[in-house]
């Protein structure tokens, strides 16, 4: 039997938190210990963050807050490529 890694924050939606606060840098190999149903679990919580968040309209007058959004929105988006190349090397 295979020993299943633990997210990073506990579940796939506080590792997307924490990948989208930039508390988690996501590189190739933050999900080499994960199988593929795990990868499944974070992608989706993922995507759903990054549809939480461009969902989030900030006043047009705080760049601040723009910049923020759009920084999130860039963790959030590079985190779902790196790991649908993790799932693509997985399947190999």
């Amino acid at each position: 039997m295979v020993a299943m890694a633990n997210y990073p924050g506990g579940s796939p939606w506080a590792m997307a938190k924490d990948v989208a606060a930039g508390n988690l840098l996501v590189t190739a190999r933050t999900f080499q210990p994960f199988d593929l149903a795990q990868l499944d679990k974070v992608s989706f919580e993922l995507e759903r963050l990054m549809r939480e968040v461009r969902g989030e309209q900030p006043p047009l007058d705080d760049p601040r807050a723009l910049q923020d959004r759009n920084r999130r929105i860039q963790r959030l988006n590079s985190a779902a490529t790196i790991l649908r190349n993790a799932r693509i090397k997985k399947r190999r």
